[in-house]
């Protein structure tokens, strides 16, 4: 009964209004306000699901969704995780369930050499990798790494002298981590990034705030270098950037949570090139991997720096296996005790579908990318306000259209152009938006308010990116009073 019903949620998705309708506290209202005494059938549960629960998800499976980032799943995703859930096995060391360790340990080996990530990074080498949640866990626990790592050198008392690094373009889930384990928020560096780069991270910038840091008798500990950024996924370059942070001796993580995808086919394999003299390596399986949430991939040169930061060694854990030290016990590479057995959904997409086809599907995204972009370049309303690098289209409409409509003249007297092009863009966005056809999100960046398209739903198509864009444009239309 519950595959039936899944089953027509996904024949009908893309009928459905993209994103969710309802009004906050709406649920609230239609559901009791305490639990049953007795048991329900699940008939009656599933009925109060379809008429409750569904209208107020937004559809990020829908073929029409192009918002945020994509959350991928597919049919080898969903049956490993519902294999994980089945069998409800917590892996977090060896003893507790032999096969969930190893299993990950051998597909985390797999993705890599599919990556063609170094040796380094890999069992069969002298790393590893761990399968997490997501990105803000691969984060929290490399810094924590970074953070032991540079005050067993200096003494726990300097914590205040440690300085992290990223740009005005990096994931805030850094900050966040940063303001966890003790260092202040006046110690995150935020390094500016300008169009003229593609808001790319320069090592010049990175290298003369160092050394102003260092002038000041502060203490470089972490870079995060993003390949593909949230806004415009922008790509950092990651030789030139780990160049200058090791000689400093810092911590390098790249975080390629959307585009490391991406790098599996031959010709993106690039954008991550110098990862080698990087530290830890991560990327979302669950983004653009068909791995259904929650599936984040991180891979560490020195298991041993993760190790000793996170190690949990209570007596009621302790058992033969992990004493002999033959064994990776989980626990210890992660934040938390308790674990799911994710590998089994990487297992299945991999074996599935087989890395040509995986290859495939990641092309195909792009392609539609490159045909929206070609229709956005088109329309002379229009601008692609960053260069597309994969699967994400940012654009406009561009000031001079806006003008029209105001005779070449701002709305208002003291406004400036491109602030009223911002305002007509984020009214444009709302229009499409709120027609349910469609749901887009945004960006600003260097003061110019974006519209993203990001093509990497498993159910979307050429036909629907075309009618995006036919969307796109009819509402502009009407805003522009064409």
């Amino acid at each position: 009964m519950m595959i039936d019903f899944l089953a027509d949620y996904y024949q009908n998705v893309a009928n459905y209004p993209v994103l969710s309708e309802v009004e906050p506290g709406y649920l609230g209202k239609l559901l009791p306000t305490s639990a049953p005494l007795n048991p329900e059938s699940i008939e009656t549960i599933l009925q109060d699901l379809e008429q409750h629960i569904i209208p107020g998800i937004t559809h990020w499976q829908s073929p029409n969704y192009f918002a945020y980032f994509p959350c991928s799943g597919s049919n080898a995703g969903f049956l490993g995780e519902m294999l994980s859930t089945g069998l409800n096995v917590v892996g977090f060391n060896w003893v507790s369930s032999p096969a969930a360790t190893e299993l990950e340990s051998t597909v985390m080996d797999w993705l890599g050499q599919v990556l063609k990530l170094p040796k380094t990074f890999l069992f069969s080498g002298s790393g590893g990798g761990v399968l997490l949640g997501t990105t803000c866990e691969a984060i929290l626990g490399t810094l924590v790494a970074a953070r032991d790592q540079k005050l067993s050198q200096i003494g726990r008392e300097n914590i205040g002298k440690l300085i992290v690094y990223g740009s005005d373009q990096t994931h805030c889930a850094v900050q966040k981590a940063a303001h966890i384990i003790g260092i202040p928020p006046k110690n995150f560096r935020v390094i500016k990034t300008n169009k003229s780069t593609s808001f790319s991270l320069l090592p010049e910038s990175l290298l003369s705030t160092i050394q102003s840091d260092v002038q000041n008798g502060l203490v470089p500990c972490y870079l995060c270098v993003t390949v593909g950024t949230t806004s415009t996924t922008a790509i950092d370059p990651v030789g030139p950037l780990c160049k200058v942070a090791k000689d400093y001796g810092m911590w390098v993580h790249v975080d390629a949570a959307y585009a490391g995808s991406a790098c599996i086919c031959p010709e993106f394999r690039h954008l991550i090139d110098g990862v080698e003299d990087a530290d830890s390596f991560s990327l979302n399986a669950h983004k653009w991997f068909l791995t259904n949430l929650d599936c984040c991939c991180l891979w560490v040169k020195d298991p041993t720096s993760l190790i000793k930061s996170l190690s949990t060694n209570s007596v009621y854990l302790e058992n033969s296996a992990s004493e002999s030290k033959q064994v990776v016990d989980y626990k210890d590479w992660q934040i938390t005790l308790s674990r799911r057995f994710r590998a089994l959904k990487v297992w299945l997409v991999l074996r599935s579908y087989g890395v040509a086809n995986l290859t495939n599907f990641l092309r195909n995204h792009v392609e539609m990318a490159k045909t929206f972009e070609e229709l956005v370049k088109q329309d002379k309303r229009f601008e692609v306000v960053v260069p597309r690098t994969l699967a994400v289209v940012c654009f406009r409409i561009l000031p001079s259209a806006v003008a029209k409509i105001t005779n070449g003249r701002v709305q208002n007297g003291d406004s400036k152009t491109e602030d009223v092009a911002n305002e007509i863009n984020r009214k444009l966005l709302n229009s499409i938006n709120g027609s349910g056809t469609v749901y887009m999100t945004h960006a600003i960046v260097g003061g110019i308010f974006m519209i993203r398209c990001a093509i990497g739903a498993t159910l979307t198509e050429e036909t629907h990116v075309i009618m995006a864009w036919k969307v796109v444009q009819k509402h502009a239309d009407a805003i522009l009073n064409y």
